[in-house]
Formats: C-alpha cells, structure tokens, sequence
C-alpha cells in the first residue's frame, strides 16, 4: 500500500531528519512523553509514514543509542592513542570531551533512557558501552602494570573517570567563561591526579 508523502519529502532527507528531530525531543522531553504523532509533525510528515523508516518508537530509540555508540567506538579507534598509558589516558580524557560535548542530546539519551529499552535491546547497548569501558579499562590496567598509576581497582576507576568525564555535557556552555580546550586541559590534570599519575 502506498503512503502519502509530504511534499518535498525524500527517503534520503527524512530519515537522517527523523532521527535529528526524535534525538531532540526524546532529549528535551523524554521517550515516553513523547509520540510518534508529535515527530512526524515536526518532520513534515504523515504519522503512518515514519514506519517507511523505523519499525517503531523502540527501534527509533534503540536505533539513536546504537548509532551513537557505533561513531563513538569508531571515532576513538581513528584517534590517535599516543606512545605508552600516561598518554593514551590523555588522549582518550581529551577525546571523550571533545566528542561528547558535540553530541549532547546523544549523550543524555544514551544515559537517561536506558531503562526504556526492551531487554535484548538494553543487551545490545550495554554490550557496545562495555566495550567502551573497557578502552578505559585496558589503559588504566597498562599504566598500573607499568607503574604509572596508581589503582585499588582499574574497573572501579575507569568508571568512575568515565562519568565525570561525560558529567561535562550537564553544565558546559559555549557562551560560558571556559573554552573547550581549558574545559579538556583541567579535566585531564584532575584525571591524571586521580589515577595517582
């Protein structure tokens, strides 16, 4: 069966903007208070037409949350990691600031709505963010071996490392008093300290 279109409306506009669009209100509302009615009408578009492009709001949101993790592994696997653990530590604190504070709806819905997502759903997400933990992990593990750090726990450190990292994302504002690069350059003299470098 054939379904209207908006006129103007394009397969390979829409779909990147349907996910703009929910990205947005899903940051700015939540998930739930949010329907498929509401961003279609944002998109310009027929409710009945975004199922050309999602299955349904749960794959929309599972969709939004995979992708971001996706770019997020595979933007810190082009990164350069530097020469040894005290370095890789500094270029993965500066990189996690850069990417996350250029994706800040992302970020927030990539925490806040993990209790939304259906439980093989939930297996896959928590899957990629391990994978992500454990780049930190793996780092911090290096440096201790090698007596750069000093750790109780790595596990422990690197999630703890990971959450004031992303923590940024709640207060920073580019018209605020702190550039990006100071924001990076004191977060990593408190990362450094706090691994006992």
């Amino acid at each position: 069966m054939f379904m209207a279109r908006t006129c103007g409306s394009h397969s390979q506009t829409t779909g990147p903007r349907l996910r703009d669009v929910a990205q947005r209100l899903f940051a700015r509302h939540g998930y739930a208070a949010v329907s498929m009615r509401q961003i279609a009408a944002e998109v310009g578009v027929q409710a009945g037409a975004l199922y050309n492009y999602i299955p349904d709001k749960q794959g929309l949101l599972f969709d939004l949350m995979r992708t971001h993790l996706e770019d997020l592994l595979a933007a810190w696997q082009a990164e350069p990691h530097g020469a040894g653990p005290l370095e890789a530590l500094e270029a993965f604190t500066r990189f996690h600031i850069r990417f996350h504070l250029e994706r800040p709806d992302a970020v927030f819905i990539a925490y806040m709505e993990l209790r939304n997502l259906e439980p093989e759903n939930f297996a896959v997400i928590e899957g990629l963010r391990k994978r992500y933990e454990t780049v930190l992990e793996d780092i911090l593990s290096a440096g201790k071996q090698a007596g750069v750090f000093t750790l109780p726990d790595t596990k422990l450190a690197a999630l703890a490392v990971i959450a004031m990292l992303t923590g940024v994302t709640t207060w920073y504002r580019d018209d605020g008093r702190l550039s990006r690069d100071r924001v990076a350059r004191i977060y990593w003299n408190m990362v450094r300290k706090a691994v006992g470098a």
